[in-house]
Formats: structure tokens, sequence, C-alpha cells
């Protein structure tokens, strides 16, 4: 006898519930994962060779397309970050040209920026460091950094040259001698800044540490340029100024203005010295605003972006048919490619799946969006699609229907919002823990700043379960173990052995036919053989009944548990809402516990780092100004001017709507490191000329201000020009530049025209307190040595 004369062999697909259109035409979809340490367009450009060069040998109307790629949105975000690289560069050669006002003044500056990048390059390769979103981000805050120092020593230089009529090689010199501390300082205090970054742990930790490595790279670069090439540079390429020789009309016009205004601003610090205590006051207020503000900012991980692609999720009730199902996406899928089809490219409709799980009664939508830059208008973006989805699937009663933005890293989750797990923690059992869930959602419904509080997994459903007398069973001579091997192959399948096909392995399983697995009936028509080798029915053992239960066993740290995830209303920052669910879960049975992940645990975690990370810079930073001024009280005239840049970057931020995620922790560390560099400029000369010239502390605090007004202003309006680009960006990681440019722009303006004038005033007060207590002290009692005598 044969196996064909008992059983029907054929040759199928392991997997037959699951089906794929695009387009709305039949389609086999094939999906790739980046291995790890793997380059995403190198990968990807492989596989399109690959494919390209076998479709030629598919069947005649087989076509290859890509319904979902993450590499078209990696290029344009590269190149975006390229071209707001080059466009920082232009800004900030023009700021120079501004105020050096000679193009052999501008050229030197210029020359530091190619021969920084390039070193930093090579301390990224040597790291092990790609060339990716978040370092081309830290190279374009770079750029307005690393060519601060050689700014400072060609102001000086020419400064030197036009005052004391030195030439290029002794004002050099000179200049070097004046302002080598403070080069030495702002290197040290800004690379400083970031150091602590480089040790979180978590994503947040991968995206700080790139940050910290690229911009500390490119500061101690910068300094040794500053230090030892661009002296060179001036004492070769600078000429000095010729006498009688007047600047072009708009120069001259420039420094009239410049030159009156800083007159004025001298005579503002003279003010605010005279009434130090009045602006200490004010100081205290502006403090005090900052943690109101602060405390208002919304909070969130990572900003949204427009990838370029939109899912949509699908899930109809229990009991629905596959046909059914493959109605509602095609219903979805020929809307979007009729009513949007200037924003969207294709959809790719999966029946049978989805991230709550497999089954007839799921399905999911790949949409992939047009090219940005066939994608100008505010209607085509990724958002504003997003939103009118959301208003046609509302209208469908068939079945639930969410989409979904992908959140901007992949790995964190398939979706944007907030995301948790209810824990069965105390052993309730399965009918508790859903009553939980329910709990939850119920009360999740009712909050206006919460939306779309969903589980992410298939519901109950209606189960047939099957009861074995094992008393029966034993006195029939049966095995429990063949009593489930039957079972497994009459209702589901049971795995046999391999085969080769065709050079293919291929797998052999075993299953009841069809029409003989219908409905409970049919248990009777199944028989288990005994140890005798008599064929016993099921109804003389085993009773069946219907119950609902679970889909799928799901667990999560290694307990039973079920997932919520949702989003939030408009205006409603993810930190809030999860606030809201944390007072929530408190109402919830003893025994389940609410448990973020994905994003929402990277958010939470990300938050109660940063606190410690601002505060392990702030003390880095006063640890090295310690060192480098050897004085206790010194660090603290530079210190007290932190929290004025903070106040800018938090009002820039509020002002646009932004969220205080991890870009904007990153912008406000850069922006304390800027902070403290103004003040240095300020705090080096005002302390040499106090201390090394014997100047009064008014004159010298006055005279100090003055002079270092312009290279704080050119290095702090040509850095601002430089990070521009990205607080105004479109387009691809368009949300990260926001957030990060926003709050360095913010804190850099505020760093800069409140630091002005409030470093005169901390190094005057702490300057005078000093050496009050310096008098007070006694001194200490000498006694004279007497000589011994023969």
């Amino acid at each position: 006898m044969r196996l064909k004369d008992v059983a029907d062999v054929q040759l199928g697909g392991q997997f037959s519930a699951i089906s794929a259109k695009f387009d709305g035409k039949p389609a086999s979809g094939l999906a790739l994962r980046l291995a790890t340490g793997a380059n995403v367009l190198e990968s990807i450009a492989a596989v399109r060779d690959t494919i390209a060069q076998l479709e030629p040998n598919f069947p005649q109307g087989v076509k290859v397309v890509y319904p979902y790629d993450t590499s078209p949105v990696v290029q344009v975000s590269i190149d975006s970050v390229i071209k707001t690289l080059l466009e920082a560069v232009v800004l900030v050669f023009l700021v120079m040209l501004l105020f050096l006002q000679s193009v052999r003044a501008t050229i030197i500056p210029t020359l530091a920026v190619p021969v920084v990048l390039l070193g930093t390059f090579g301390i990224l390769l040597a790291a092990g460091f790609t060339i990716n979103l978040l370092t081309m981000f830290a190279m374009v805050l770079a750029i307005g950094l690393l060519v601060d120092d050689a700014i400072v020593v060609v102001e000086n230089v020419e400064r030197l040259m036009h005052d004391e009529h030195l030439s290029p090689k002794e004002a050099t010199i000179k200049s070097m001698g004046q302002i080598s501390g403070a080069l030495v300082g702002i290197g040290v205090v800004i690379s400083a800044v970031f150091v602590p970054m480089a040790f979180m742990d978590g994503s947040a930790g991968v995206i700080y540490r790139q940050f910290a490595i690229t911009i500390a790279a490119a500061m101690s670069l910068s300094v040794l340029v500053a230090l030892i090439f661009t002296p060179a540079l001036c004492a070769t390429i600078l000429k000095a100024p010729v006498p009688g020789k007047k600047p072009a009309k708009f120069f001259a016009w420039f420094n009239r203005v410049f030159n009156a205004s800083a007159s004025g601003y001298a005579v503002g610090v003279e003010g605010i010295l005279k009434r130090n205590k009045w602006f200490l006051l004010i100081y205290v207020l502006l403090l005090a605003g900052l943690v109101a503000l602060f405390a208002r900012i919304p909070t969130a991980f990572l900003p949204e972006e427009d990838q370029g692609t939109m899912m949509v999720l699908v899930q109809l009730p229990s009991n629905a048919s596959a046909a059914r199902t493959d109605k509602v996406l095609q219903a979805v899928s020929q809307h979007l490619l009729d009513n949007e089809k200037d924003t969207v490219h294709s959809v790719m409709a999966v029946n049978g799946f989805n991230f709550a799980g497999r089954g007839q009664n799921s399905g999911l939508l790949f949409v992939e969006l047009k090219p940005f830059d066939e994608r100008k208008g505010a209607h085509q973006h990724l958002k504003a699609l997003y939103g009118r989805t959301w208003g046609f699937v509302s209208q469908l009663n068939d079945a639930m229907i969410i989409p979904i933005m992908p959140p901007a890293i992949i790995e964190l989750g398939n979706a944007t919002g907030y995301d948790f797990f209810l824990q069965d923690n105390g052993g309730v059992g399965h009918e508790v823990l859903m009553q939980a869930r329910n709990q939850m959602l119920g009360m999740a419904a009712q909050s206006p700043k919460l939306a779309l509080v969903r589980p992410n997994g298939l519901s109950d459903e209606p189960q047939y379960q099957i009861e074995i007398d094992e008393e029966k069973a034993r006195a029939l001579n049966l095995n429990l173990a063949d009593i489930n091997a039957t079972m497994s192959i009459a209702w589901g399948s049971a795995y046999i052995n391999d085969f080769i096909d065709r050079g293919r392995v291929k797998k052999v399983f075993l299953q009841g036919k069809a029409d003989a697995r219908v409905g409970p009936e049919d248990f009777s028509k199944w028989y288990v053989r005994n140890n005798v080798g008599k064929m016993v029915p099921f109804s003389a053992f085993a009773t069946g009944k219907w119950v609902y239960g679970p889909a799928k066993l799901e667990r999560f740290n290694g307990v039973p548990a079920v997932q919520i995830v949702g989003s939030t209303a408009p205006g409603v920052s993810t930190g809030e809402a999860m606030d809201i669910l944390q007072d929530m879960a408190k109402q919830l049975p003893p025994g389940v516990d609410l448990v973020w992940t994905g994003l929402s645990y990277e958010e939470i975690k990300a938050g109660d780092q940063s606190a410690w990370i601002m505060a392990l810079s702030m003390l880095v930073v006063f640890l090295c100004l310690a060192a480098l001024y050897e004085s206790w009280s010194i660090p603290f005239s530079v210190m007290l001017v932190v929290p004025l840049g903070i106040l800018g970057a938090v009002l820039a931020t509020l002002g646009r709507g932004l969220t205080n995620d991890v870009f904007f922790q990153i912008g406000m560390i850069t922006t304390m490191g800027l902070a403290a560099k103004n003040a240095i400029l300020i705090v080096e000369f005002a302390r040499e000329l106090y201390e090394d010239e014997g100047k009064p502390l008014f004159q010298a605090v006055v005279e100090a201000a003055r002079l270092r007004l312009r290279p704080i202003v050119m290095t702090s309006l040509a850095f601002v020009l430089g990070v521009v680009p990205l607080a105004i960006a479109t387009g691809a990681s368009s949300g990260s530049q926001h957030s990060i440019g926003t709050s360095v722009v913010g804190g850099t303006l505020a760093g800069t025209f409140l630091a002005i004038f409030f470093v005169p005033l901390f190094f005057y007060v702490i300057a005078s307190i000093t050496q009050r207590f310096r008098k007070a002290r006694p001194a200490a009692p000498v006694t004279p040595i007497q000589e011994k005598t023969a």
C-alpha cells in the first residue's frame, strides 16, 4: 500500500493564511532585516542589484516593487544635512567677513574648517562610528564652534595691529600671549561639557555618545589648530593696516554703529556694576522664571518625523472571514490610491497579519508616500495625510482601523505614542488580568488628553475546549502522548521530516483533511490507537464545550501580560499622557502592574538620566575651570551664566511648540558650553587686567567687557547663523533638526546678549567678596629664624 492510497499528497506553502496585494493586484512579499553593523544604503543597493539580475528569469507578468524601503529617507536625510552643513559654512564665512572686513583675515578661520573636519572624521573612524544623521548633526553644530577659536585669534591680531601699530608677526606673538589661556579654557570647557554624555546607556546613550565624541573631537582639534596653525597663517597672510586707508562705505558704517554700541555697552556695564544688588535680584527672578517655564515644556523621547511611509492596522471581530477582511483592506487601499494620489505612491495590503498577531480577521497596509521633492506642500506631509486618513477610516464601522506613523527609530516600536504592558505579577490569573485591561481602557477613554488607547493583541475569542477523562483513558489502555499527537494531526499539523526537491530542502507536514475538522461534531470521526492495537473514538474518553480564551498566550518579563498602546490628544505630550496613565494604574487590582516598554521606556530612562548628566556636566566644567584658574571663586563667574543660556533654549522651544526630547537636551548641553565660552572670554581678560596688570577691579571689568564684545558677538553670531539651517529645515529628519536647532539658537542668543551684561557683574561681585575676605583674614604670624653662632 502506498501513501497516496490513504492520503492526499501535495506541494504547497507552509503558511497559506497570509496573502498580499500591491495596488490592488495579487502579490507575494519578502521582508529583509538589516544585520547588526551593516550599512543600510550599501545593503539595500546590493539587494536591488541582485534582484535586478534575477528579474529577467521571473515568469512573464511578474514585476518586483519595493513598497517599504527605509533607504530613501536615510539618503534624503543625509543629503539634507550635507546641504545644511554647506549652508552653515557659507553663513559663517559671511559673518566673519562682516566683522573682520578683510578677505585675507576671513580665509584664515575658514581654512580651519576642512582641517578640523578631516581630523574629526579620522577620530570617528578610529572610534568605530559611521557617517550617519547623528554624526552629521553634530558636524553642523561643530561648524560654528570650530571657527570660534580661530576667529578669536585673528580678531585679536587685527586689533593689536590696528591699535598698537604692530607688524603681523609681532601682533601674533603678543596676541597668543594674551589669549592662549582663554583658548585652552574654551576648548576644555566645551569638550568637558559633552564628555559625561558619552557614559549614558540605553538608546538615548547611543544618540548622546555620537554627539559627544564628534563635538569633543572637533573642539579639541579646533584648539590645536588655533594654537598652532592659525598663528602661522596670521603671521604670513595678514598685512599691517595702511595708515590713512579708509574701509569701504558699508564697513565704515558698520564700524561706526558697532563702536557706538560698544561705547553704550560699556556705559551700561558701569551702571550694572554700580547697581549690582538690583541686577542680582533680577538674576534671581530669571532663575525662578526658568524653573517655572522648564516645568511647562511637554516631554517626549524623540520628535515626530516624516519617514515617507505610513501603516494602517486593520482588526475585525474574531469571527470575521478572510474575505471580509480583504474587503475592508481594499476599501482603504482604494481610497488612498484614488483620493490621495498627490501624496501616496503605492499601497501594499497584507491579509492575515498585523502587529497585534495573525488571523483571518487581521490586516495591515504599508503606504509608501511619494519622494520628498514631490511633496512640497504642507498638505502632502505625513502628518497631514495621517489626519485625513483618520477622517476616512472613522466612517467605516466594519473594523477597528488605525493609521500608524512609524517612530523616528524603527527598532523602538511600530508606532509613535506610548506603549506599556499590564503584568500579572501577583498570579491573579487571566480573567482578572483581562478585567484590569478593560478597566484601564475604560478610564483612558474618559480622559480628553488620551486618544486611541487600545490593546495591541488579539482579543479573547470563542474556543472549543477538550476535556480528557484521564481515568477513562487509562482504563481504555490509551497513552496521553498518543491522544495529544492525534489531536495535533487532526486539528492542526505535525512536522514529520525533510526531503530534497530540486536541490531545495522542504518540510513534510501531516494534518487531517479540511472536511474532517470543520466543527465540534467532527471529533466523533477521529480515533486513537490504544496499547493493544484497538481504535478508540474520542467520544469514549473526552468531552468538549465552548469557552472564551486568549488567541495567544503573551508574557513579558517572564509573567503573563497584555500590551496596550495609544496616542495623545492634539497639544498633549507623551510625557503628560504617561503621567496620567501611571495615576490610573494605581486603581488597578492588586497584583497587576503597569510596565513601560518601547519608546515610552526609553523616554523615562532618558529623563531620569538627563538631570544627572547635566549636573555632572556642570560639575566637570567647574572642576576644569578651577584647575585652569587655580581658584575656586573665579569659576563661579562662568558657571552662573549657564542658566541664562538654558532660559533662552526653553523660551525658544516653548515658542515653537516643541518638546523636551533627546535632541532638545543635546541642544541645551551645547548651550551650556557656549554660555561658558562667552563668559571665559570676559573673565580671562578681566583677571589679567586686575591681577597681572594691577588695574582697579571696576576699571578692569569694564575694559575687559568692552574689548571682548566684538569677538563674543562675532563668534556667537557665526555659530547662530551656522545652526539656523537646522532650525528651519524641511523634509526628511526635519523634526530632529528643528528640535536641536531651535534650542541652540534660542540658548545662544540669550546666553550671549544676557551674558555680556551679567558676566562682568558676576566677576565683579565675586572678586569683591574674595578681596574683602582676604583683607579680613589675619595674616599668619612669621617666626624669625635665628642663626646659631659658633
